[in-house]
């Protein structure tokens, strides 16, 4: 049974971890950070308005990614492969 719990409560950290970098890159630096982002530029645009329009889809297609790989790293530590 430990392991079991053990197994959870690496999942739900990797997920508590995953949202929160998304949190912060989609409404920290898209919504709360935009006037101070705004000062740098981006390929001609405004860091802060690419934030909003396409940095925080980028960071959230990239967590994705990252959550996949990392789950498949966990399901192996705890045996629990679908082959």
């Amino acid at each position: 049974m430990n392991k079991h719990k053990n197994y959870w409560e690496e999942n739900i950290s990797l997920i508590i971890k995953c949202l929160t970098i998304w949190f912060i890159s989609s409404y920290g630096f898209s919504i709360i950070l935009v006037d101070q982002l705004n000062t740098i530029r981006l390929g001609g645009y405004k860091l802060g308005f690419w934030f909003a329009q396409q940095g925080s889809i980028y960071v959230f297609v990239i967590l994705i990614f990252y959550y996949a790989f990392k789950m498949g790293e966990i399901d192996e530590e705890y045996g629990r492969n679908d082959s």
